[in-house]
């Protein structure tokens, strides 16, 4: 089998290197030439709880892509749109494609562009922190589910069986809406607010547990005014285990503001704003987070970064 992983960030390099490990035809598409080179140089190297390991997996940056059975997504969700159109003229209707990003619309992304039934959808608690370029620590592992699955010989179960070869613990699930939806409460709860404290996911609740549960409440609201089934009976509940199972992970967010990169508050506390209007509820606390999140992006090149004397 032949696998493209698209984005060589945390989570993007730690399925790679665990396919590639498991012995799979294993690519990964970048954008960025230079860091491309670096990853051809030096491999990919994973340490934390997977171990410590360097996985050589080769790297481009354009086409040629053929005969490419499975395709992972890893990008930012600004750029699905983008990048499932530099993958049309090299997919062939035997390819699937599955998304395991944050955030919403990505799968009405892909699916706009390629035959839906090749779509799949995915959450996964496995925790990855990109400490520099072609590097990356495994802070914390968890369930990976993925769907739609209606039943029998399913793309989903195929590829379920791909990730659990490399060891990941998988299942499917038929519902990949609640799936979705249910990650997404989970990352309204965590990434923005980890963004703003700037601080590991396990120290959350002790700073900030009220406010986090006003939002986490907010998406709740809407996801039940749009019918979702969510994949656990309490979503703050949920938010808090995952606080404690991945209390060493830096969450992407943070990861995005410390290193002065665009994030995706726009596709999770603001995707509830969005949705939330649709159905007259208000989300003012998922409003506000969005808007502090966009004021740090817009704060990168005046920011006070050291300690100030004070005068007199």
């Amino acid at each position: 089998m032949k696998i493209l992983v698209v984005g060589p960030g945390a989570m993007g390099l730690l399925f790679s290197s665990r396919l590639k490990r498991a012995g799979y035809d294993v690519l990964i598409l970048d954008y960025k030439e230079e860091r491309a080179r670096l990853l051809n140089e030096k491999g990919i190297r994973v340490e934390g709880i997977s171990g410590e390991f360097t996985q050589n997996i080769p790297v481009t940056v354009k086409g040629p892509f053929r005969d490419i059975d499975l395709v992972i997504v890893c990008v930012k969700a600004y750029n699905t749109e983008s990048v499932a159109e530099s993958l049309r003229q090299w997919l062939t209707d035997n390819s699937t494609l599955i998304t395991l990003q944050n955030g919403l619309g990505n799968m009405e992304a892909l699916q706009g562009i390629f035959h839906p039934e090749n779509v799949l959808g995915g959450i996964t608690s496995e925790g990855a922190t990109l400490i520099e370029a072609g590097r990356i620590r495994h802070a914390g592992t968890g369930e990976t589910i993925i769907g739609p699955d209606p039943g029998g010989n399913s793309k989903a179960k195929m590829v379920a069986g791909v990730f659990k070869r490399a060891g990941f613990n998988v299942r499917t699930q038929e519902d990949v809406h609640g799936l979705i939806w249910g990650k997404l409460i989970i990352n309204v709860g965590i990434n923005a607010f980890s963004a703003i404290l700037q601080v590991r996911n396990g120290a959350l609740p002790s700073l900030a547990k009220e406010v986090m549960e006003e939002a986490v409440n907010e998406a709740v609201s809407v996801s039940r005014a749009k019918g979702i089934n969510l994949p656990y009976e309490n979503p703050f509940q949920k938010v808090l285990d995952v606080c404690d199972k991945t209390s060493q992970n830096i969450a992407s967010m943070l990861q995005d503001v410390l290193n002065k990169r665009k994030t995706e508050v726009e596709y999770i506390n603001g995707a509830i704003v969005k949705e939330g209007s649709k159905y007259g509820i208000p989300t003012p606390v998922n409003r506000i987070i969005t808007s502090l999140i966009l004021g740090i992006e817009r704060s990168y090149e005046i920011r006070v970064n050291a300690m100030v004397s004070p005068q007199g």
